[in-house]
């Protein structure tokens, strides 16, 4: 005889899980209308939350409510609904538990099979822009890097997007010990002893923030080309830099080429996944205009 079903027991499961599990349908909506108000991106009245979710208003309003009282949405003098205390809190131990590398590694492996060459990862770390994931092309190319490699923050792009989005102080720092740790690199060769940047040096940071890319084609090591495009995490600062390696001709170096589109792409996913929802790059480095004027950061540049 069968037996009766338990009124805990989910309909469509079986004790091994084979079978999907039913949901609750009315948790369905409630999502909807969370999904509709992070698209948004700005507080909403009950009407365009709802046009947004694709219900009526009266459908909506009592999701909106409940989602209230456990404080996942607050509601402000306008009647405008936005996330409340709850949300806040997931969110944050949402970020709390990411990794730039983890989040990165799907990425890293889809643009080695997308563009056949090698891909490397770099943070920032004590001695400078350091590789610490590489995947190698099967391609046959020689690039002699590998993880454990710090770079110069003069004469490779990973470097210099590094420096790009660094902190005036730090970058400051970071170049003194650049040009002692560097073979060739002499301590006046991008800074003034004042500390402020040399012009050209700061603008090519400058195109870096702009372009979300920089480009090193044949240095520093001859015949080798590198695309390198930052990440940044939730509070719009540098998480890591992505970049690709290729022999000279064997790809599209162009800034708006489809190497480039592709990485800038792959670098925009893990941005997003660690928080970072601008569509634009962040302008977290401080360079001036090139005039001897300061921008947010407060990073001077002469015009000599």
């Amino acid at each position: 005889m069968k037996r009766a079903r338990s009124a805990a027991e989910p309909e469509d499961s079986d004790q091994d899980g084979t079978r999907s599990q039913r949901g609750i349908q009315s948790l369905d909506s409630t999502g909807a209308l969370l999904d509709a108000l992070l698209q948004a991106a700005r507080p909403l009245p009950l009407g365009d939350l709802a046009r947004l979710a694709g219900m009526p208003a009266a459908k909506a309003f009592p999701h909106l409510v409940s989602l209230q009282k456990i404080g996942m949405l607050a509601r402000d003098a306008q009647g405008n609904f936005f996330p409340g205390a709850l949300a806040l809190d997931l969110g944050l131990a949402a970020l709390q538990r990411l990794s730039p590398l983890r989040e990165a590694e799907a990425e890293v492996v889809t643009l080695v099979q997308a563009t056949g060459l090698s891909v490397a990862l770099a943070v920032f770390g004590p001695l400078g822009p350091t590789v610490v994931r590489l995947e190698e092309s099967s391609r046959p190319q020689h690039v002699s890097l590998r993880i454990g490699t710090v770079l110069s923050m003069v004469h490779t792009a990973i470097g210099r997007v590094c420096a790009a989005h660094l902190p005036p102080d730090m970058l400051a720092g970071a170049l003194a010990m650049d040009a002692i740790r560097m073979e060739g690199a002499q301590p006046d060769s991008v800074s003034h002893p004042d500390g402020s940047l040399r012009h050209d040096y700061a603008e090519r940071l400058r195109q870096i923030r702009t372009l979300s890319l920089d480009q090193a084609l044949g240095r520093p090591v001859p015949g080798i080309h590198t695309l390198a495009a930052p990440v940044f995490n939730h509070a719009g600062q540098l998480a890591l830099v992505m970049a690709v390696m290729g022999s000279s001709g064997s790809f599209d170096t162009a800034a708006d080429g489809v190497v480039a589109r592709l990485l800038r792409a792959a670098a925009h996913n893990v941005s997003w996944r660690l928080g970072a929802f601008a569509q634009a790059s962040p302008q977290a480095g401080g360079q001036s205009d090139g005039n001897g004027e300061s921008d947010e950061n407060g990073q001077n540049d002469r015009n000599d």
